[in-house]
């Protein structure tokens, strides 16, 4: 597959590495696995010079190895002496960067808490004694949100306030992977756009795997999920076990919860008899992975709130893989695709209310965009876009079938809301999977 999109990160990127032309820079690139990080940084040296590292975990001397390597072919420079450590080698290369200026990825840079945590205090001093002479674009980029998190923003840690520039990846949006889809496959219906938003998410990896194998309605990217020798069936665990350590089977079971729709704290404890509240805590600010939702024009201080899992593709793993392991570890596939054919049409509706938020955020006409809802449920709305410069509100119901939708019921559960906007323009809209283009 192409590379698509990222115009705002490449351009942020081309202009952090023009000003190293003057003074070296640092730039940290964070997001989960998958997402595209890697692609993005090497698109971004296109046609300059660059050295790529990726940090594995395996001892520091032969990690240098490796790079020593790296540096003697992209370069075209032999490295002399002995060089054993990292501390060591960047500062070769800080010192090299006086009079030549080129890029420096350091991939998974995280992994050098359990090589040699040292490594970091190192590069503070280094960078610190070599950045004004130097013309080096350093981008630092990581998979483990928490730890990148503590590295460069905890004010305790070596490098905190060292970064001229941070890029936070996200998923492709809702109008990229449209492009994707019509390049692809142009003859896709409506369900089938719904199905590859809900399954891959936009995570870059994902996408390309269905896209490269033309896997665009759900039988086929559930063939594919659920096999022998599938990738994606470890998934979920491959990309969390790292994050949680050794008590991820609380943090599993939480979000497999709320993948299940439990997404109250209340209906979360009640199951598992414990207190969840510094895990729901952890999961949201250390994790990045759940979200707490309020309703529209709620305070801050609210009480009512639910938590989602903001990550489609880990959603529909807690949901169906996670759940059903047991089915999956004896290799019972075909049980576990036909109950998500069973509920995908229930389990999608959420999906397709937030497809809508996305794409009514995308025309950029909103200042407040969400859901509504009142005490115990009541008077649920799936979707109210605030104008507040022009006062005007949408009010929609999101609906799979259309012949579902009741404006007059929406009139009536709004009834409260519209008195927040007594000299607004209300619009009550309609919205189904033939509403997604």
């Amino acid at each position: 597959m192409r590379f698509y999109d990222r115009i705002n990160e490449l351009s942020l990127l081309a202009e952090t590495k023009a000003m190293s032309l003057n003074t070296a820079r640092m730039t940290v690139v964070v997001g989960r696995r998958r997402i595209g990080k890697t692609s993005l940084v090497i698109k971004s040296c296109e046609g300059s010079e660059h050295i790529y590292f990726f940090v594995a975990r395996k001892n520091e001397s032969l990690l240098c190895k490796e790079f020593i390597d790296e540096i003697e072919i992209k370069l075209k420079t032999p490295v002399f002496g002995e060089i054993k450590s990292f501390n060591k080698l960047f500062e070769y290369l800080m010192i090299q960067s006086q009079t030549r200026a080129f890029t420096l990825i350091v991939d998974e840079v995280q992994e050098f808490f359990h090589i040699n945590p040292t490594v970091f205090s190192d590069i503070q001093n280094i960078w610190d004694k070599y950045k004004q002479s130097s013309k080096m674009n350093l981008i630092f980029s990581g998979s483990v949100y928490s730890m990148m998190k503590k590295i460069f923003e905890n004010e305790n840690e070596p490098l905190f306030g060292r970064t001229n520039e941070r890029i936070h990846l996200q998923p492709f949006t809702i109008d990229v992977l449209i492009k994707i889809i019509t390049d692809h496959y142009p003859v896709y219906k409506p369900k089938d756009l719904l199905c590859f938003y809900i399954i891959t998410g936009g995570v870059a990896k994902y996408v390309e795997h269905f896209s490269d194998k033309k896997l665009f309605t759900l039988n086929k990217m559930l063939n594919e999920i659920f096999r022998h020798n599938s990738l994606l069936l470890d998934e979920g665990k491959n990309l969390l076990i790292e994050e949680f350590g050794k008590n991820y089977t609380t943090y599993f079971s939480i979000l497999s919860l709320i993948a299940s729709s439990k997404t109250s704290r209340t209906d979360i404890e009640s199951i598992l008899e414990k207190n969840i509240g510094g895990y729901l805590d952890r999961l949201e600010k250390d994790y990045n992975i759940i979200k707490s939702v309020r309703p529209l024009l709620s305070k801050p201080t609210a009480r009512v709130q639910k938590y989602f899992i903001e990550d489609n593709f880990l959603n529909f793993w807690f949901r169906f893989v996670y759940k059903y392991r047991s089915a999956i570890e004896i290799g019972n596939y075909k049980y576990v695709s036909d109950i998500v054919k069973r509920d995908f049409d229930t389990y999608s509706g959420r999906f397709l209310e937030k497809f809508f938020i996305e794409k009514f955020a995308l025309t950029k006409q909103y200042s407040l965009i969400g859901n509504y809802w009142e005490r115990r449920n009541k008077n649920e709305i799936d979707l109210v876009a605030v104008n507040e410069k022009e006062k005007k509100v949408v009010i929609g119901e999101v609906k799979l079938n259309s012949i579902k939708i009741n404006l007059p019921r929406l009139k009536e559960k709004s009834i409260n809301l519209i008195r927040h906007f007594t000299d607004y323009n209300i619009e009550f809209v309609g919205l189904s999977v033939s509403d997604m283009f």
